[in-house]
Formats: structure tokens, C-alpha cells, sequence
């Protein structure tokens, strides 16, 4: 198996007080003033000028980065976009270098910098050009950018993880929108996060109504997360899950599930791949293990609760038995302002949550015989190292195989577990980068097989030692 792609050594995590446009400078000001002064902080803090952030976006042209940068153009004051990441979108990615003017921008695929290149030398524009560099490296040079005060993670799948890594290493802050980042990699990612000091601001729904929930804890005022230990005072978490396409449907009828049904979600505006996980109900499955590295809490007490209008985003109950839920309309752009303004909030123009627009709010049980992905993605928790890795891997290239109309919706949490079934006898309880790596493309290679095999919604026995 080919080495994995070299990280770029750490930036200097205490950049120089002079950094173009450094938030972290500003904030760091800020506080001095509110310390030094005997009144409460909310009659100081409006008088403390913090400079605009600097952002990096991996997965401009995504979901996460598109919406993103919407509200980098919202809030012109407070943010600039100084980096930018992307994959074949190549009309999109101009227009939002045309409208952004990033300092660098960098393409997963390498080949295509020399049209990119050609792209803008058309414009015939005036202004500064970006750098372009390409492939593995120009996606962690653009991960570890050193203005980058803040890195938004939008890379779908465990395509983002060496990126998101190089951020880490570079003690970069980030938005974290790969939940696949802890999922496969968390036993990597917690020890690095110590050693550089960067902080995880969970980007999807779920974790930042977490995250809200929370502030006021010792964990949660300096985003300390991903600790390894139960947050303070935190017994249960309880994630909210819509149910997805098939909430409605009886398990009998999934025979019938198509892919245009399993990509119709009634509630968000997602990707392909992240509204099938929706479906399944893997995508709550990969949260529940996110939530146990990002909050310390050991899977018995990670819930999740099917709630079909999606306004609770999630709830916690902390020690005394008080429950506490961050509630708002089914839209990604508020969790991710969140990170990008944390610790403060901005004023919006955006809709007002109306409850008695709403009307009521309900609750039920998920049913285990029709979403046996979530089963799987505890059982891959609890066995730990690098089994996550291996699910999530298999999941991807299931629901990649499902969407090509290779394999029907209810093989796909079959192959999964048969790729975790054959994986037992070589789990690595602490696995290093390499590994987890080399379990990711054995999965997907494991699951390639089956499908050509022909999948027959029966597990296939590992093979013999």
C-alpha cells in the first residue's frame, strides 16, 4: 500500500502580534481589556475592537462551503476569506474567486490548475491573482494557510481527514463540518489537538446545539472539547434525528426505496451522500460516536430521538436532571455563523423561529429493523480503534455503490457489517495515522469486492486465517 500523503510541519502556533488581519491578536486584546477593568463584561466587551477573521474553506463549492461563504458576504465587517479549496467545480470555484479575491486556492485534482489558470487569465482582471497549488499537498497547504485565523472543514467523507490534520498541526481553530475527521481518526486526532492547542467548533447542527447548550461549562468557554473526559456536569446527551426520506414508511415497504426516494429529505437541503446517510439513519450513527470524542461521554449515555420537524437540534441533561435543547428553523447557516463568530453572536436578519407557526413538537423511538445502520455505528463505537474507521469507509463506498444503482438501499447496512465482521480479527485498539489509513482503503476495497461478487443481504463469513 502507497504511503500516506507527508503533513506539512506546524505553522508557529503563537503567530507574530503584527499578522495581517488576526483575530486571534484582537480577541487576546479584548480579554486583557475585560480583565483589567471591574464591570461586567457586557458593557465592555462592544468596546473592543476585535480585527476581521481570516477563513480558510475546504469545500468551497460544497454544501458547508458554499453556505459559508454566503455569510462571509453577509457580514463583510467580520470575516475574510483568505483560502479556498475545491474539486472539479470549476464555474462555481471562479465566480467566488472573482467575489472573494483569496489569497490562495487550491484544487484536490492537480491536472486541472492548468484550466483553472486559464479561467482567470480570461477575466483580464486587474486585480492580485491567487496562488494555485494542487492535489494532496496544495490542500494541506491551504489547511495550514498561515493568515488563516479560523479553517472551515467542508471536505465531505475521509477525504478531509489529512487536511483537517494539517490545520491541527498548524494550531489552527476550526469549524468542523467532516464529521468523518473523529469518526475515523479520533484516537489520532485527540493527541494532536493537545499538542497544538486548536479548538474543534462542531459545525453540524447537532453538536453546536451541543456546544450552545453547554457554554457557561469550564469545556465549553475555551472550546477545550475532544478531551477524552466526560464534560463537567454533562449525564446525557439526546440527538435529534428528522427520520429522514423514509420516516413515513414501513420497514416492509424499503424493498421498494429507490434512489430518488433515499435523496428526498423532507426537511434539509443536503448533499447526495450526507441525505442517503439521512435515510439510513447512519448519519446519526457517525454522530453519536463524533459526540462521545467531542464530549467524553461513553456510548450508553448518547441517545438519539427521532423528532420529525427538526427544530430541537439536539438536548443535553446535565447533572441536576435539567434538560436543556437549542432550538431554530432546519438551516445549516446558523450552526456554522456560530463557529465562525464564537465566542460572540451577530445580529441576523435571518428568520425568527415562530413556535406557534410550528405548531407541535413530536418524538419517537428510532425502529431498529428499519434503520440497522445505527446499531452498527454503536457497535463500531464501543469496539473502538479502528473499527469506526473501517465502518465509515464501508459506509461510503455502500452508499457511493447505492447511489450508481449497484446494490439496492437495504444492502447497504449489509455490506457494512460485513466489512466490520471481517475486520475483527485485526482491529488495532490504538492505531496510528498509517493505520487508519490502510483500514480505510481496505474497507472500501472489501466492499468493491462484494458488490461484484453480488450482494445477498446475508453477511459474508470472514475469511479463514
Amino acid at each position: 500500500m502507497p504511503s500516506p500523503t507527508a503533513l506539512p510541519a506546524a505553522a508557529k502556533t503563537n503567530p507574530s502580534p503584527d499578522r495581517h488581519c488576526s483575530f486571534a491578536t484582537g480577541f487576546r486584546r479584548a480579554v486583557g481589556q475585560l480583565a483589567s477593568v471591574r464591570r461586567p463584561w457586557w458593557e465592555t466587551w462592544a468596546n473592543c475592537r476585535i480585527s476581521v477573521k481570516a477563513i480558510s474553506v475546504l469545500g468551497s463549492t460544497g454544501s458547508i462551503g458554499t453556505q459559508t461563504l454566503q455569510i462571509a458576504e453577509e457580514f463583510p465587517e467580520q470575516f475574510r476569506v483568505v483560502a479556498l479549496t475545491a474539486g472539479r467545480n470549476l464555474d462555481l470555484l471562479v465566480q467566488q474567486i472573482q467575489r472573494h479575491q483569496p489569497e490562495l486556492v487550491a484544487l484536490a485534482n492537480a491536472d486541472l490548475l492548468p484550466e483553472l489558470q486559464q479561467r482567470l487569465d480570461a477575466l483580464g482582471s486587474d486585480r492580485k491573482r491567487p496562488q494555485l497549488v494542487g492535489g494532496p499537498d496544495g490542500l494541506n497547504i491551504a489547511a495550514s494557510w498561515e493568515s488563516a485565523d479560523l479553517v472551515v472543514t467542508g471536505i465531505v467523507g475521509c477525504a478531509g481527514l489529512l487536511p483537517t490534520l494539517a490545520a491541527v498541526r498548524a494550531g489552527k481553530d476550526l469549524a468542523l463540518a467532516n464529521k468523518e475527521t473523529l469518526i475515523a481518526a479520533g484516537p489520532v486526532v485527540l493527541p494532536e489537538l493537545k499538542k497544538s492547542g486548536s479548538r474543534l467548533l462542531p459545525a453540524d447542527s447537532e453538536h453546536s446545539a451541543i456546544f450552545q447548550c453547554l457554554q457557561g461549562t469550564p469545556w465549553a468557554e475555551n472550546a477545550r472539547l475532544s478531551t477524552g473526559v466526560p464534560t463537567p456536569g454533562l449525564r446525557r446527551i439526546q440527538l435529534t434525528a428528522s427520520g429522514g426520506a423514509f420516516r413515513d414508511w414501513k420497514a416492509e415497504d424499503l424493498e421498494n426505496a429507490t434512489v430518488a426516494d433515499a435523496t428526498s429529505h423532507p426537511n434539509w437541503s443536503m448533499g447526495r451522500k450526507i441525505t442517503v446517510d439521512s435515510a439510513s439513519l447512519m448519519n446519526k450513527g457517525l454522530e453519536v460516536i463524533e459526540a462521545h470524542y467531542l464530549f467524553g461521554l461513553d456510548y450508553d449515555h448518547i441517545e438519539i430521538v427521532i423528532h420529525p420537524q427538526s427544530i430541537i437540534h439536539s438536548m443535553i441533561e446535565l447533572a441536576d436532571s435539567s434538560v436543556l435543547a437549542q432550538l431554530g428553523w432546519p438551516d445549516m447557516k446558523l450552526p456554522i455563523l456560530y463557529c465562525l463568530s464564537w465566542p460572540s453572536r451577530l445580529e441576523t436578519p435571518w428568520r425568527r423561529l415562530d413556535l406557534t407557526e410550528v405548531g407541535q413538537l413530536s418524538f419517537r423511538a428510532p425502529d431498529p429493523a428499519k434503520y440497522p445502520c445505527m446499531q452498527l455505528a454503536y457497535a463500531a463505537g464501543r469496539a473502538g480503534g479502528t473499527m469506526p474507521a473501517v465502518m465509515n469507509a464501508a459506509n461510503e463506498e455502500a452508499v457511493a455503490q447505492f447511489l450508481e444503482e449497484k446494490i439496492h438501499f437495504l444492502d447497504i447496512p449489509v455490506v457494512i457489517e460485513a466489512a466490520c465482521e471481517r475486520h475483527k480479527a485485526d482491529l488495532i485498539a490504538h492505531p496510528q495515522l498509517e493505520d487508519v489509513l490502510a483500514v480505510d482503503q481496505w474497507a472500501r476495497m472489501a466492499v468493491r469486492e462484494q458488490v461484484k461478487r453480488g450482494t445477498t443481504r446475508v453477511p459474508l463469513a470472514a475469511p479463514a486465517a
